[in-house]
């Protein structure tokens, strides 16, 4: 019997989000599990636990970018903020789910191409021309992802992902949640794999 996938939730401006879009693919081969991706307005969630951007934060924040970027050095990963920083990444999330509909697998690369352009080489990611531009690279039609961007049903779809995150306890990106278990951050994931190969503890 095939196993539960894993449900994997991160906003596009999310640099932890980022560093774990380079590392959940390996952990769901390993484990045989499919991942899920579900980018969510993370904003939203913030105005539901009266939180704010880390690195906006009183003595988090500076911890925070240090450590953004001593994880992606570990990785092995590029790292820069973009300008703007926090983002707002409607666009981005809208143009995932505008091409989940037809290709999960290559809404997943999409995903990725843009965590890599808004992280990796500091590109602004918020208006919806840098977004098809970014998916036009992967081959997809510009004016079909604008088009995407700007549809009410995909504009519902992101509002209906995010009100489901919301309530099913996930307040941070990346989240994680494996057979109704709930792990937050870059960090944990670790124990995911380890609570999935173990049954848990």
């Amino acid at each position: 019997m095939a196993q539960a996938p894993i449900d994997f939730y991160f906003d596009f401006s999310s640099p932890y989000g980022y560093l774990a879009a380079h590392r959940v693919e390996a952990l769901g081969a390993e484990t045989g599990r499919e991942i899920l991706w579900h980018p969510i307005l993370l904003g939203v969630a913030f105005k539901a636990t009266g939180q704010s951007p880390l690195v906006s934060q009183p003595l988090r924040g500076p911890y925070h970018l240090n450590d953004m970027k001593r994880s992606a050095r570990r990785l092995g990963l590029p790292f820069q903020l973009p300008d703007g920083f926090p983002l707002a990444t409607m666009a981005a999330a809208r143009a995932f789910y505008w091409a989940e509909a037809t290709s999960p697998v290559a809404a997943k690369k999409l995903a990725l191409a843009l965590l890599n352009a808004c992280f990796a080489e500091g590109t602004n990611i918020t208006k919806a021309e840098t977004v098809a531009a970014i998916a036009a690279d992967l081959g997809f039609i510009a004016e079909a992802v604008m088009a995407g961007i700007a549809d009410p049903a995909i504009k519902e779809k992101l509002r209906a992902e995010t009100d489901v995150a919301i309530a099913r306890g996930v307040f941070g990106s990346p989240f994680f949640i494996a057979d109704g278990e709930l792990f937050w951050g870059n960090d944990r994931l670790a124990d995911l794999r380890d609570w999935i190969l173990t049954g848990g503890w």
